[in-house]
Parts: C-alpha cells; structure tokens; sequence
C-alpha cells in the first residue's frame, strides 16, 4: 500500500497547481499595492486640497455686499447751499451744481419690497432653485462645474449667492486652475456672505447688479432692464415680462428680447417651466404668460427713476469750475484705484459718486457774467475781439472758489480752459516768488534796502553783455537811470535791474527750486535754469495761472502753500471718503517775510508809480503785482485781498502784440471784474503779525530814523532783520 505507483495523470495534476497559485499570489499583491498607493496618493492629494482650500478660507471669505450697491448711474457734483439754515430742517446743505452719467448705461437701484414676487420667482427658479434652502453654495452643481472647467469647458454651477458675488468682485476667471481657484473663493465667500446677510438682502443685490444689457445699451439690474426693454417701473412687470428678463441671465446679447427675440423666447420658456415645476404659478398663469406678446420697446430715455432723472433737465454744458472739478476726480480715482486716466474717467461716468465741491456759487455765477461784458475789457467798442482771458480766485487755504477760462459763450463740456490749461509767460509776475520774496526769506534784503537801477553782466552767445532793460508801460525801450531805489519801489514800478541783481547773488539755480520744488510750478524745464526765465518769467513753456495764483497765495496765509483743490470731498456709493481736501501745508517763506512781502506789493496798487494803481480799491487792501512780457504779447495780474487771492491773463491765440490802447490796463480789467466781489469780503485789512515791525526809516540811508534824519518814511520789517539806527544828519 505504501509503494502504490502514481499513475502519470495524477503526478500531471499536481505539478499543474503549483504555477496557478503562485500566479494568483503575485497578482494579489499587485492589486493590494496599487490599492495602496491610491490610497496614499488621494490622501497626499485630499491633504494638499485641504491646506490649499483652507489658504482661501484664510484669505477670501469676508467680502461686503455693499461695494456692489450703486443706487445710480448718475455721479452728483454739489455745492455749498450760501442760503443754508442749520435751524430750518427744510433747508439743505447741499445743492445740485451738475450731474454726470453715462449716456449708454443704465442703473437704477429698487428695494426688495418694490419688487414682485413673479419677478422674484422668475430669476430664482431659474437660476437657482434650491436658493431658499442651501447655505450659499449648491455643491453638486458646483462640483460638476469645477470638473467641466478642468476639461476645459464651462458650466453654469453657481447659485444665486455666487452670483452676486462674482459681480460684486469682478471676479471671473472662467478656464483651468484660475477658473477652479475663482470658484474655490466664491465657495467661501458665498458661505461667508449667507451667514452675514438675509436671503433677502442678497436677492436684492443681485436683482440690482445683474447685468442685462442687449449689446447696444449697459443695463444693469432689473429696475433699469423694466424701464428698457418695456418702458415700465419694475413693479408693473407682468409675468411674461418677468419671464423674458430672467431668460436673459446666462448671455444677456443672445437672450434678450430687442435683438435675439426667437432666443429670447425658447429661455422664457425654460423660466415658465421651472416656474410652474416648483409651484410658484398655476397652470392658469403659464398658460397666459406663455400666450402673452411681448411689446419690447427697447427706449434708452425712459426711466422711472424720477429721484435722479430730474437732477439731469435742461443742465447745458458744463461750467468751467465743473470742468476742472471732473479732471481732479479722475486724478483721483486713477490714484486711489492705480488705474488708467481712462478707466477712471469711465467709473466717474457710470456713476455713484458724490463730490462736494469748493466752489463759492454767487462768486463763479458773477464772474461768468463779467468775463462775458466786453466792456470790461475794451477801452471803446470794438467790431473784432478776439482777446483771451482767463481769471481764477481761491481762498488761502488752495479751495478754488471761481474759475472762468474764456471770454465767450461756453458751448461745450470739458472744454480748452485758458485759466488752468493754457501755459503762457507770466512776465513781472514772476518776480515776487522767484526773486523778491525768497531774497527778503534769505535776509539778503530790507524794505528799504537801497539799490542801483543799472544792470548786470551776463554772457550770451559767448560775449558779456549788460542785461536787462527796463520796459514802460507803452513798451518803449528805455535806459537805466543809475539811481538809488528802495526794494519797495523797484518792486512797485517793475524794474527789472534789482530781481537780476538779485538773482545773480542767489543764482538762477536758486531761484528755480524755489520755483519748482516749493510753490509746485509744474511747467519748469531744465532750459528755464537761467536768468531770463527766473528773472523777467522768459521761461519756455510759461506757467499756469492757476499755478501762478496759487503761489501767490503765500503773501496773504503766513507763507503757507496748501494743495490747489476744485473738491471738499468725494465719496464713493457707499459713503465711503475717498477724497477729502486736508489743511496741510508747506511753509514756504516765515510769515514775517510774507506780510512784508505783501505790504511792498501793496504799493503796486496804492502808489501813483505803482504799476497796478487803477486796481486800488475804496476800502479794501489789495496786494497785486503786474506782469507783462517784453514783446507785450501776455498781461498778467494777480492780486491778495484779506480773504481770496485771485489772478486774470489777457491775450491772443495765435499769439500776437497786445494792442494796448484798445484794452483797458491789466489792473484795470482785474477790478472790474473782481472789484465788487472784493470790496464786499467779509475782511478789508490784513493783520500785521507780532514778528513785523512798523519802523520810521531814513530816505536818504535806508537805516531805520536816527534822532537826526528828517526825511523818512514808514517801512515795514522783519524783526529778526531790523537794519541800524542811522546816525547822520540829514535835512
């Protein structure tokens, strides 16, 4: 029994087992450590998701609904009501001075109450049917989008929520990992934004955000949508109409009802359909609605939106002072935003803003009327005027109060302005902030500091020459009298001699910082570092008069130089300060040098040899210097009264010789223009400073009255700078 033989069959058999099972087993093992490494790899994955989502969660939840809310496409610029009663609560503050808003877009923003419920209805079964259930994110419609967008491809997978936030953000990366990292965001942000608001806070945001424009026009939000596409406030919509706006939703160009109504048609369908799916209409009502024609109107002019559309009638072009408000708002937003010129001129003309100007209404609707009178300009009637003006007036503090920058009708928005675009020569203007005042800062000279009227010695074309030459009033040439003058006198009668003089002693480099870095003259360039330009204002591209007002300013504030400024304050749509005018300052010149400086340019006004005399005033001090270039092609006069500083220029475009006994005097067209305005200021006087001395000086020395000097004067000076007592006898 022990020694049976196996038959060969049997002995076959066995060995074929072996082989199969050891198969098996290696098989086994593949699959176990493929089993494995799945495992290991999604968790890898699972825990690199993780961090990464969490990273947004870090980053990205807190987002307002509010940045999205503009309640119109209209920008409102204000003014400061002068007729104000803080005690009569019928009596505003502020007053409508313009409106802006973009022709081509239309916004109007609708409480949720004023809204529907078919409306409501309409985009919330159609965009988002479980809207009043999820938490703001509908996860198995997100999850698809997110793979569809991997493959390269887009779904619709957000909700209502999302939505609202995507327009709130801009955020709308649509393709590969930014289309997956934007819809990570909107994930948490969405989360986030249903645990701060109400379901109906955020359907009112997104039924006034939505875009529902038809390619020809920008309309955004169902109000504006209601007023464009039917002519109707939103609360008259029928349900067919409601219908018909809610299909638009996905691709407003192709569904909507003005020029894709077949498009249109088949997505009102769809919305009726979900509509009738979740119970929120009757059979009745469908059957209606899907029966009803559409009467689209398609009118870019109607609104219901009377609140803002009557700010809009009969407005006319812009004024000059509006002009100049629009260009620094887009200073300002381009700033704010580190955005394009053109992008913020296109978010101040889509509206929102509010922008409280500075303007002193009376005083800009005043001087529109007189630069229009020809006969404050002309000596006699003249058939052909083509002379151009143009005059400004701020107050100390750099607030613009009026502005006019021509002597015609003006026709046009946003038009040429000669008062704050034109770069023309300021002449003897130039001498008070570029020579007198920073010599008198510098104690190089006194009120009655005595100079030669002759000229220095400067090189041109390589040879010495004597410069420069004193000018009349009538132009004529004329020789240098070799004669001893007080700095009170060159200055009052424009002689050009003492400002070479002096800016020889404290170099045209000198002078031009001054200019530049200190009193912000922007026309400056690097061939304007010379005497002609620092000197007698022969400088390349001349200066702005807003500029050249705005420098003046530090003859009647103590040397302080504020920031030159059209606005108080912009804020944006949701009453946010985005702009608001400051009292900082730089202190140029000490205050002591700035009333000296201004009781020496009185003398310009107040002197028979002054060269401002016919701008002197009855009872208002006037602080003024001409300017006039020496081919007579541009007058300048800028002249500080206790409350404002104000500036006029005369001349031609192209330009050409002035014809003097045409036109009144310089000074002359200043007061009749601005005469009035200043003899009414609340001040007539300025206030001497503690740091200025009124002293009796010699006329003979220029030292302050000694016991036998019988001839003198009053001087005014610095007390830090007071010259000896002269002590020679003089009859």
């Amino acid at each position: 029994m022990d020694n049976i033989r196996k038959t060969p069959k049997q002995v076959n058999k066995k060995k074929k087992k072996k082989p199969v099972l050891k198969a098996l087993k290696v098989f086994g093992t593949v699959v176990l450590s493929m089993f494995l490494i799945l495992i290991i790899t999604v968790s890898i994955f699972a825990t690199a998701l993780t961090i990464y989502i969490l990273n947004f969660a870090d980053t990205t939840t807190t987002i307002s609904l509010d940045n999205g809310v503009v309640s119109s496409n209209i920008t409102r610029i204000l003014y400061e009501n002068p007729d104000y009663d803080e005690n009569d609560e019928n009596s505003n503050q502020y007053e409508l001075y313009y409106a802006l808003k973009n022709p081509s877009k239309k916004i109007s923003w609708v409480d949720i109450e004023n809204i529907p419920q078919h409306v409501c209805d309409a985009y919330m079964y159609t965009e988002d049917e479980r809207f009043k259930d999820h938490d703001g994110v509908d996860f198995k419609r997100t999850f698809g989008s997110i793979i569809y967008t991997l493959l390269g491809n887009t779904q619709g997978g957000s909700t209502i929520t999302q939505q609202t936030i995507k327009n709130v953000t801009g955020d709308d990366a649509r393709s590969n990992a930014a289309g997956v990292e934007r819809k990570i965001r909107e994930i948490f942000r969405a989360i986030n934004v249903e645990k701060t608001y109400t379901k109906e806070e955020i359907l009112q945001c997104y039924l006034n955000i939505i875009p529902l424009g038809d390619g020809q026009q920008d309309i955004i939000g169902v109000q504006a949508a209601a007023n464009y596409y039917f002519s109707k406030d939103v609360s008259q919509l029928t349900l067919a109409e409601a219908a018909s706006l809610a299909g638009m939703t996905t691709a407003p160009t192709y569904y909507n009802p003005n020029t894709n109504p077949e498009n249109n048609r088949v997505r009102q369908k769809y919305c009726l359909d979900k509509m009738l799916e979740n119970g929120a209409i009757s059979d009745e009502e469908y059957n209606q609605a899907i029966n009803e024609e559409l009467k689209v109107t398609a009118d870019p002019d109607f609104s219901s939106d009377t609140q803002y559309e009557s700010e809009l009638e009969d407005q006319g072009p812009t004024s000059y002072f509006v002009d100049a408000v629009i260009n620094q708002s887009i200073n300002i937003l381009s700033e704010n935003y580190g955005i394009t010129l053109e992008e913020a001129s296109d978010r101040l003309y889509n509206g929102g803003y509010t922008i409280v100007t500075t303007v002193d209404i009376d005083m800009q609707h005043k001087i529109e009327v007189e630069m229009l009178n020809n006969s404050n300009f002309q000596n006699y009637y003249l058939n052909e005027d083509n002379l151009q003006s143009g005059f400004i007036a701020m107050d100390y503090k750099g607030n613009v109060k009026a502005v006019v920058g021509s002597r015609k009708v003006k026709k046009d928005s946003r038009s040429w302005s000669n008062a704050t675009m034109a770069t023309r020569s300021p002449g003897s203007c130039i001498k008070p902030i570029a020579s007198y005042a920073p010599a008198l800062d510098q104690d190089i000279i006194t009120w009655s500091s005595m100079y030669k009227d002759e000229p220095i010695t400067i090189k041109s074309n390589g040879k010495n020459i004597k410069w420069p030459v004193n000018y009349s009033e009538t132009g004529d040439s004329e020789n240098w009298s070799n004669k001893n003058l007080f700095t009170y006198q060159m200055l009052q009668r424009s002689l050009n001699t003492m400002p070479a003089q002096l800016i020889e002693k404290m170099t045209p480099a000198y002078s031009y910082n001054f200019l530049k870095e200190k009193l912000d003259i922007s026309t400056l360039t690097d061939n304007d570092m010379d005497y002609s330009a620092v000197t007698v204002g022969g400088m390349t591209n001349g200066t702005i008069l807003e500029e050249l007002v705005s420098a003046y300013s530090i003859f009647g504030n103590g040397g302080k130089k504020y920031e030159t400024t059209y606005i108080s304050s912009m804020t944006n749509a949701d009453g946010d300060v985005i702009f608001e005018h400051t009292d900082g300052y730089k202190q140029v010149i000490s205050e002591s040098t700035a009333f000296v400086m201004n009781k020496m340019m009185q003398t310009v006004v107040n002197s028979n040899d002054g060269t401002g005399r016919e701008a002197n005033l009855n009872k208002t001090e006037v602080a003024a210097k001409t300017g006039t270039t020496t081919d007579w092609k541009d007058l300048n006069f800028v002249g500080c009264t206790p409350d404002y500083v104000s500036g006029i220029w005369i001349g031609f475009d192209p330009q050409k010789r002035i014809p003097t006994n045409n036109y009144q005097n310089i000074a002359a067209i200043w007061k009749n223009i601005f005469g009035d305005i200043a003899e009414t200021e609340k001040h007539h006087v300025f206030e001497m400073p503690d740091t200025v001395k009124e002293l009796k000086y010699c006329t003979s020395t220029g030292l302050i009255a000694g016991d036998y000097c019988y001839n003198t004067a009053t001087g005014y000076y610095k007390q830090t700078n007071i010259p000896q007592v002269c002590n020679g006898n003089h009859w």
